[in-house]
């Protein structure tokens, strides 16, 4: 495998206590394969759920150990909040290493600028999932959560896990996917042509026309059948499967 500078990106892992074979891909990827590169993104969704930093697991905190050695090895690390894990906090941050990225928010990817994303706010279709994003977003709604007992927490996630899963076998794949224009809108905002973003699980690198130049969206994969990076080096970025 080629170790010249080049940098990973990986999103919507889901890990979880009942997903072992992913926690073990992830911890494999961490030791052979992270600390060749110059910096690694986790664009959201790193875990299944996430209750609060007061709820780590021990399985949680095999996952946060293996980012803190990676960190400590000289390889930074950015980890940006997705719709699963947006309550990964500052003792979070503090005992893995990890850098927590606004979202969005743009990056010098080898003479580049990059937008970065979870991807979850361009599905701009789906309506009710933004009101409900939203809401749980909302400062208020966060501190009445963590007000909660971690009981009540796992049982308050568990209510919103069934109600989602419900409310999306109603919907189509194209309502779930990201929006164009909303797209196209927040490249121009951020005055960028180039995006990586995860969430819809659809690995994809897309060019479009956008103000007469030439865009692209790239689209992270996610690790339930096999895990996905994204190889960027200073020619060009690469969609990856990792075998299991």
């Amino acid at each position: 495998m080629s170790h010249s500078a080049h940098t990973l990106f990986i999103a919507d892992l889901h890990l979880a206590a009942d997903q072992p074979g992913i926690a073990q891909q992830f911890l494999t990827f961490m030791q052979e394969r992270a600390p060749h590169a110059d910096a690694l993104y986790i664009l959201g969704d790193l875990f299944e759920i996430w209750l609060g930093d007061d709820a780590m697991t021990p399985e949680h905190s095999v996952i946060v150990n293996a980012l803190r050695a990676l960190s400590d090895d000289g390889v930074p690390v950015y980890f940006m909040h997705g719709n699963r894990d947006f309550l990964i906090g500052e003792a979070f941050a503090k005992a893995s290493g990890c850098h927590i990225l606004d979202d969005p928010c743009t990056i010098d990817l080898y003479g580049i600028k990059t937008l970065l994303t979870h991807g979850d706010s361009l599905c701009t279709d789906d309506i009710d999932y933004q009101k409900f994003r939203a809401y749980i977003r909302n400062p208020q709604t966060i501190s009445q959560l963590m007000s909660l007992s971690i009981e009540e927490r796992i049982a308050k996630g568990k209510e919103y896990r069934m109600a989602s899963q419900e409310a999306n076998k109603e919907k189509s794949m194209e309502i779930m996917d990201v929006n164009q224009d909303a797209v196209a809108s927040m490249l121009r905002e951020h005055g960028v042509a180039h995006m990586i973003h995860g969430h819809t699980h659809r690995p994809k690198v897309h060019r479009f026309d956008l103000n007469g130049k030439t865009a692209q969206r790239i689209v992270l994969g996610d690790w339930y059948e096999q895990g996905s990076q994204l190889y960027c080096d200073a020619g060009s970025c690469e969609l990856q499967i990792l075998a299991r």
